[in-house]
């Protein structure tokens, strides 16, 4: 079994992976892997932009509130404040780097700043509707000209190591081209694999986004925070030949409305700002009107604007629609809800630390505090790039230690069929968590929920320790302990709040609490 040492090893290349990577390098070695190529991750699908006070108009004090606002009470204040107020530096960062943010014309300096959902303000930088794919190329042309990093494509992660200390020393890896475990260790481990989005039957999220590292972190007993807080993205495309396009926030912030199929406008009954109510609240909304209604989807209506003014501020946007035959500048866009960013993650602390030692977490991967219970559009990859730098920060301290010899033993097997039982597994558990962990749940079906995952995870871990797997299994392994801990979650959590809803308490207690759990408390 080969053994790969490097001073970092960072998991995952979307914006938080990519930028720790980078800093990382120039004190250090890095190994970067990705479970398929550079580009797959759920920041090269990210179309709306930044959330950064950039104008004298707006403030960080106005950023914070709105921030806290959608968090519904759950965010940490003070995790905000340092968020908000460091945002200006890390978006010179990219700046310098080479990405290219819109401005209002050419020979504008000023950013051409868009308004989405919760924002009291404009404060959003974007590339168009093309954000992430813009940073995510900018990254990864500076990633290949560092000597310091060296990137391991189709790399997948499958358990991470803990020496006797309890220390985290690096990852057992599935390398599946060659079809043989790899060991990968160093002294700082990071976590940044993004979310979960593929744990339910509708997602906004590529495929890649199977939980991986909040799976592998909880398999150790790392604490593991909120993951009952899953947000749902209320306007999804809604075309059974379309895999996952999601069409961006920024659509209703520029005067999109929300339609039945009868033509009649909805969301002034759920919210005095209407489509630009917060994620949970306009998802809610559009989920009960299609239940009361018996419906599929709901429409969005941008065809108030011009064709010239879509084309250009909604270019990929509008060339999607076009090839399912909807022309947005005329048609209404026929929409729903769907899985799409988890507030909860691995518990950090204001450096990314995690409860294991040399372990660190930050992205999507991680539980920061600065979402709460629900999400401020646009503050996700804010988030990447804060915590890349306070990680970075923080683990200069580990590089120069020494640590004792860990034995290495990794005894499962490797094969590349697919099994029947593990894609019957993807359609159970898949099926399951949009019936019963989806956007509004109950005790009944949290309980029945709890049982149906206990008995397929002793099946798929039984298999794991017996016999044979392949990426697809290692991936539906992680998904299977991902609906784990947001069942478990959901059902500590006796109240409804963000976007955690449950119908047996349709209420907000007075005083928030973070749910922890790890693998022996749950």
């Amino acid at each position: 079994m080969t053994n790969i040492k490097s001073d970092y090893l960072v998991v995952g290349s979307g914006l938080a992976g990519l930028s720790l990577a980078l800093k990382a390098s120039n004190n250090g070695s890095v190994s970067l892997i990705t479970k398929k190529k550079m580009f797959d991750s759920a920041t090269g699908k990210a179309q709306g932009g930044i959330a950064c006070v950039s104008e004298k108009s707006d403030s960080f004090e106005a950023h914070i509130r709105d921030t806290i606002v959608s968090g519904a009470g759950l965010c940490d204040e003070q995790m905000v404040e340092r968020m908000v107020f460091e945002a200006p530096e890390r978006i010179k960062e990219l700046i310098s780097l080479g990405v290219n943010f819109s401005k209002k014309d050419c020979s504008d300096a000023k950013f051409e700043l868009a308004l989405e959902g919760g924002h009291s303000k404009r404060r959003i930088l974007h590339a168009g509707d093309i954000t992430g794919n813009e940073i995510e190329h900018v990254l990864i042309g500076n990633i290949r000209k560092h000597k310091n990093i060296v990137v391991y494509e189709n790399h997948i992660a499958v358990d991470l190591i803990l020496d006797d200390g309890k220390m985290c020393r690096g990852a057992y890896v599935f390398d599946s081209e060659n079809n043989n475990v790899e060991v990968f260790e160093a002294k700082v481990t990071a976590l940044a694999c993004g979310g979960a989005g593929r744990a339910y039957l509708y997602t906004s999220n590529p495929d890649i986004a199977t939980g991986d590292a909040v799976a592998m972190a909880y398999r150790i007993g790392a604490d593991i925070e909120n993951m009952e807080f899953v947000q749902f993205h209320p306007t999804c495309l809604y075309n059974r030949e379309t895999v996952s396009f999601l069409i961006s926030e920024a659509i209703r912030g520029e005067g999109g409305i929300l339609k039945l199929k009868n033509g009649e406008t909805f969301m002034d009954k759920y919210s005095p700002l209407k489509e630009l109510a917060a994620r949970d609240i306009v998802a809610r909304a559009i989920n009960n009107e299609l239940k009361v209604r018996k419906e599929n989807f709901v429409y969005l209506d941008i065809t108030a604007r011009s064709r010239d003014f879509l084309t250009k501020r909604f270019p990929n946007i509008y060339l999607e629609c076009l090839k399912c035959g909807i022309d947005i500048s005329k048609d209404m866009i026929p929409v729903i809800p769907a899985a799409h960013f988890f507030c909860g993650g691995i518990a950090i602390d204001e450096n990314g630390r995690t409860s294991i030692k040399n372990l660190y977490a930050l992205g999507e991967t991680a539980c920061s505090g600065v979402h709460g219970a629900n999400r401020l559009a646009s503050n996700s990859m804010l988030e990447c790039i804060v915590y890349a730098e306070r990680v970075y920060k923080d683990s200069l301290q580990f590089l120069g230690k020494e640590y004792s010899r860990v034995d290495f033993k990794f005894t499962r097997n490797i094969i590349t069929s697919k099994r029947d039982i593990f894609m019957s597994g993807w359609e159970e558990v898949r099926q399951l968590t949009w019936s019963h962990l989806g956007i509004s749940r109950s005790n009944e079906k949290l309980l029945e929920a709890k049982r149906r995952i206990g008995v397929l995870k002793s099946e798929i871990e039984q298999y794991f320790e017996e016999d044979c797997f392949a990426v697809n299994e290692v991936e539906l392994r992680n998904v299977v302990f991902i609906s784990e801990m947001i069942v478990s979650s959901a059902i500590n959590r006796k109240e409804s709040r963000g976007a955690h809803f449950n119908t047996d308490y349709p209420f907000m207690l007075p005083e928030a609490k973070n749910t922890i759990i790890n693998i022996n408390t749950k």
